[in-house]
């Protein structure tokens, strides 16, 4: 039978032969297809490995080791930490398995035009202990997606943002800003992501965000204003008449030793309204006019602003989505 270890911490089945082996993982996993929290085996060539409820782990792994250099370095709790942060794609070399610290957002998504809907933030998924193999791990940071159109003849719905990754951790990149609800190709219901993106037609709906990532953005409630895209902390707020909703608050992380909020939703914009500010953490402000909404901050993953009222195609543009981020934190 299997080694388990109880929520005390006591062992059951511990015997010399009560110890699987197996000759690799694909041998133990084949063996043990729905492995449970506890369980414990042999993998020859690896060594002894627990279940830990979401992956097998080397037992007794300590801290992560990485070999970048490190971005920054800090105490706290009587712990001392190392960080590295990712504002662009790349490589994390691991030279120690063990557990970290993961922050992983996704780029934020554009915000539409005519009076659109607030980009939604990029996914924000924050991982403690989070176990890491030695070897290479590939980091991607995603890009914030693009404002809609100033031309509305062509697409005025704003664009999604793009995932970020560390290894095997995902991101969903930031829900699609609700599109403008006239010109070709306008889509007024905002639509998923990380955080879903404000509808932009009367009465459309906002996207919903992932479960744990996100929060959903706001519905277009007014005749002329939109909802506001949804932050990793908070919903983005619905349209009130001919005022835009306030984007959703992003949320606070302290990875590099200072609290930072990210992760934004983008304000909804309004025809010749008020338009909606932009959630905390960096999320773009809506416009009413012929300026183009404000953009989601680079590196925080928040959500764009809903795009004014074009003049013959002119201004009033949806916010670009900001780029998102990748941090590792890990104890020395």
């Amino acid at each position: 039978m299997a080694v388990n270890i109880n929520g005390a911490g006591s062992l059951t089945g511990l015997d010399a032969v009560d110890v699987p082996v197996y000759a690799d993982a694909t041998a133990r996993n084949t063996a043990i297809p729905s492995p449970v929290a506890g369980q414990i085996v042999f993998v020859t060539g690896t060594g002894s490995l627990v279940y830990n409820g979401t992956a097998w782990v080397s037992l007794g792994a300590g801290a992560a080791n990485f070999t970048n250099a490190a971005t920054g370095t800090y105490s706290s709790g009587g712990d001392s930490f190392k960080y590295v942060t990712f504002t662009g794609s790349g490589s994390l070399e691991i030279s120690q398995a063990g557990f970290a610290d993961v922050l992983v957002i996704g780029g934020g998504a554009g915000g539409g035009t005519l009076g659109g809907g607030g980009g939604g933030a990029g996914g924000h998924l924050s991982l403690v202990d989070a176990y890491l193999p030695a070897g290479t791990l590939t980091v991607i940071v995603g890009g914030g997606g693009i404002g809609g159109a100033t031309n509305i003849s062509h697409q005025p719905s704003g664009a999604s943002g793009i995932s970020s990754r560390l290894g095997d951790y995902s991101a969903v990149g930031g829900g699609a800003g609700g599109g403008g609800f006239g010109g070709a190709g306008g889509r007024g219901i905002g639509q998923p992501g990380g955080s879903g993106g404000g509808g932009a037609r009367p009465g459309a709906v906002g996207g919903p965000g992932f479960s744990g990532q996100g929060n959903n953005g706001g519905t277009a409630t007014g005749t002329s204003a939109a909802g506001a895209g949804g932050g990793a902390g908070a919903v983005g707020a619905n349209a009130s008449g001919s005022v835009g909703g306030a984007g959703g608050a992003g949320e606070v992380n302290s990875y590099t030793g200072t609290a930072v909020t990210r992760a934004g939703g983008g304000g909804g914009g309004s025809q010749n309204g008020t338009a909606g500010a932009g959630g905390a953490g960096g999320g773009g402000a809506g416009t009413s006019n012929n300026t183009t909404a404000g953009a989601g901050s680079a590196n925080t993953g928040s959500g764009g602003g809903g795009g004014g009222y074009p003049n013959e195609g002119l201004g009033g543009a949806g916010g670009a989505g900001g780029s998102g981020l990748v941090i590792v934190r890990v104890v020395v």
